[in-house]
């Protein structure tokens, strides 16, 4: 397929907010596409050369863009750098320039184009920034106008083409089978291998039937399983029977892959980046303590102190998580990972396993003691036992407990009853927090002037729809600095217009919208019923969208305040509106007891 061809279905996506007919778009290109490219149009389309998991990245900053369109389209880098400032998109100047401009376009396929950006996030080292602009320069030169437009915007993150994975996800089994019946096979070999590209080339090779041979491989991570909620013991108990109840850290959750041979460890992130140079201390453990020649496990990364060793709060554990000065930063705040999944183990996918064979095998594979510590676990029958084992935890200023079904598989990339957090709550009012995503934000007055943020926009997840829906304005309960930060981040992911995946009400509108990354845990003291807010709110029949045509109201956070930012945590990640609604009748039940 000639890229000129992918490009009028990227203009498509583009100027759609239906879901629906992102789908059928998606659909209608992935069945055109041939076995050989479909796995580099995935990339693509996320604006990538390779799987997210992997960090090869394009480095280029806009100014290195704007350099390659003047070189391409012979104009001077002032002028070209001028029509930014006026348009805020270099996609749109590469067009405007590519259309005016006489030269011999080659029309090349993607492949060719995918070819040339691999170059570019390849090259590195002295003299790399004008090679990548010239490599960039002389692709720009051969595309049409329209091509040009998409292209220039890949190197910088900027595609934003309003879908995510699970809307590729239905468009596959789309391809497939003209309806949404194939998604959840397909989901199932996505969560175990996390690779677009290697899903839809598996498709298209062996058809949906190829996945059922998709499993899980050394530093290709898994989707981290996720846990429901209840509030009491006595709740897990009659929910899943005699558990394993293990305590819940509040630090970061890494998911370890190692192969002994080589001394090889990856460590990633539950949103799929890998940061084992962030973390030596935890490298080390795994090389020195694991006794496995293949092996996939998750923890939880912890700071302690090494004088006394207890356990420190996420703020400090948090500074761990940086770029620079590791080694310096690793002396001052040791990490231990304490380990509680097994996942592969010596070529055999254990996440079908039943948890209690998982446990077992786990605790045989961590030798001697070190940075790397297998969880403590009771097993227990009665809900009494559960709090108690609760009630310890908060004592030792940790975050809770998690049980785990004894017979529970492990539920890559899933939230499941196999595991449960106890979450209790003895008032009305929200003793827990909500994990959300910052989808817009309004221009500060006064002081705030200054930092160009006075309150921003969250939303929940709707698995249902695969959209955001809005919980909370916040304009209170942040610093100074944070506020500062969160400026910077949204400017840095400023939307043209409001994103497919939001679903906001009029009267909610923010000055600046944001593309969907930033998640943030907040607090609030309960959850109310709105008619502006759209998490849960079901209109009239006229469906107009505003907040006077409500049939059943919205569900918002009262006096919500922001806890701190979670980079580890996927869009995804976000509390479900499902949670949400579990929450409210929870609340309910507190306010009858009272």
């Amino acid at each position: 397929m000639k890229f000129h061809d992918l490009s009028v279905y990227l203009e498509k996506l583009e100027s759609t907010a239906s879901r629906n007919s992102m789908v059928e778009i998606l659909s209608d290109l992935f069945k055109k596409a041939d076995k050989d490219e479909i796995d580099k149009l995935m990339y693509l389309l996320q604006g990538r050369v390779v799987p997210i998991y992997v960090s090869l990245e394009f480095g280029m900053a806009e100014k290195m863009v704007i350099r390659a369109i003047a070189l391409a389209f012979n104009h001077e880098v002032k002028a070209v750098t001028q029509l930014f400032k006026k348009e805020g998109d270099v996609g749109v100047i590469a067009e405007q320039l590519a259309s005016s401009h006489k030269s011999n376009k080659t029309n090349p396929s993607i492949n060719d184009v995918y070819d040339v950006l691999k170059k570019i996030a390849k090259t590195s080292g002295p003299g790399s920034v004008d090679v990548k602009i010239k490599y960039l320069s002389d692709l720009l030169s051969s595309l049409d106008p329209r091509s040009s437009r998409f292209v220039s915007r890949i190197p910088i993150g900027a595609m934003r083409l309003g879908f995510s994975d699970m809307t590729v996800l239905d468009s596959l089994s789309w391809m497939v089978s003209g309806d949404k019946s194939k998604r959840k096979e397909i989901e199932a070999a996505f969560n175990a291998r996390p690779d677009l590209g290697f899903i839809g080339k598996t498709i298209k090779e062996k058809g949906v039937k190829g996945l059922v041979d998709v499993k899980p491989a050394v530093f290709n991570p898994i989707l981290m399983a996720r846990a429901e909620r209840l509030s009491s013991g006595d709740e897990i108990i009659a929910k899943i029977g005699t558990c394993a109840v293990e305590p819940k850290f509040d630090g970061f959750r890494l998911q370890a892959h190692f192969l002994k041979d080589k001394k090889e460890v990856k460590l990633f992130t539950r949103n799929l980046e890998e940061v084992t140079f962030m973390y030596p201390d935890v490298v080390e453990g795994i090389v020195n303590q694991i006794d496995a020649q293949e092996v996939i496990f998750e923890g939880e990364a912890i700071a302690f102190h090494p004088q006394t060793g207890e356990y420190l709060p996420f703020q400090e554990t948090s500074q761990r998580k940086r770029k620079y000065d590791i080694a310096q930063k690793a002396k001052e705040i040791p990490l231990k990972l304490i380990v509680f999944d097994l996942l592969y183990l010596n070529g055999k996918s254990m996440i079908d396993q039943p948890y209690k064979e998982r446990r077992k095998r786990l605790a045989q594979i961590i030798k001697n003691e070190g940075a790397i510590i297998l969880s403590d676990e009771h097993t227990v029958d009665k809900g009494k036992e559960i709090e108690v084992l609760f009630d310890d935890a908060l004592s030792q200023g940790l975050e809770g407990i998690l049980a785990k079904r004894l017979d529970g598989v492990y539920q890559a990339g899933a939230r499941g009853w196999n595991w449960i957090k106890l979450k209790r709550s003895y008032s009305a009012r929200l003793d827990d927090t909500i994990d959300a995503l910052v989808m817009g934000y309004y221009v500060g007055q006064g002081k705030r002037a200054s930092f160009g943020i006075g309150a921003f926009l969250i939303g929940v997840y709707d698995n249902k729809s695969d959209q955001f829906v809005t919980i909370a304005k916040i304009g209170t309960g942040l610093t100074d600095e944070e506020w500062r930060g969160l400026a910077v981040r949204g400017t840095k992911l400023k939307a043209r217009e409001k994103p497919p995946l939001y679903v906001v009400d009029a009267f909610l509108t923010p000055d600046i919208w944001v593309e969907p990354h930033i998640v943030v845990e907040i607090r609030a003291d309960e959850i109310t019923r709105s008619s502006i807010h759209t998490a849960g709110r079901v209109m009239k029949t006229s469906k107009s969208g505003s907040a006077f045509d409500v049939d059943i109201p919205g569900y918002a956070l009262r006096f919500p305040r922001l806890e701190k930012f979670r980079d580890d945590k996927k869009i995804e990640d976000t509390t479900s509106l499902k949670e949400i609604e579990s929450m409210y009748a929870i609340q309910g039940v507190n306010k009858e007891k009272k």
